[in-house]
């Protein structure tokens, strides 16, 4: 299958009601595969974009009970089935404090979506879009009065 080099086409608004209201023009337009960004949840945003159900919770849900019985069950076998420990009273072991790390990083080339955890607020058109076209697309983007337009490539 032919990867095509453009990602999709990304509209750049100064304020939440701009993305929620072009948002729902996008869906209203027939586009299907959208996804907006923001430095701040937006109430109302989800349902406009088309996003309804999501099952992450769920499986998120699942895999916790799973997980936290292993975990105590795993815990529970070491310590008391496959080697107990029988130390007289007696501290097996004197651990030292702990460390404590600590760290900084710099991020020298801050690519354009970094202002989406900032101040600005985007709406992006995947290619993978039954109804995008390159052109069109982008004409359809500037109609809903953005800041910018751009493609972003794969």
């Amino acid at each position: 299958m032919k990867r095509d080099p453009i990602y999709g086409t990304m509209a750049e608004f100064d304020t939440p009601q701009a993305l929620i209201d072009a948002a729902k023009r996008t869906h209203e337009a027939g586009y299907k595969k959208i996804d907006a960004y923001s430095p701040f949840p937006i109430e109302g945003l989800a349902e406009e974009i088309g996003f309804h159900f999501n099952e992450v919770p769920l499986v998120v849900l699942i895999g916790g009970i799973i997980g936290g019985l292993t975990g105590y069950v795993m815990q529970y076998w070491m310590s008391a089935v496959d080697y107990p420990l029988n130390i007289g009273g007696k501290p097996p072991h004197s651990w030292p404090a702990f460390v404590v790390i600590t760290f900084e990083m710099t991020i020298l080339n801050v690519p354009r979506f970094a202002f989406a955890s900032k101040d600005r607020f985007f709406l992006i058109v995947f290619s993978s879009d039954k109804k995008y076209h390159r052109a069109e697309t982008r004409q359809f983007l500037e109609s809903l009065a953005p800041r910018s337009v751009s493609e972003v490539p794969s």
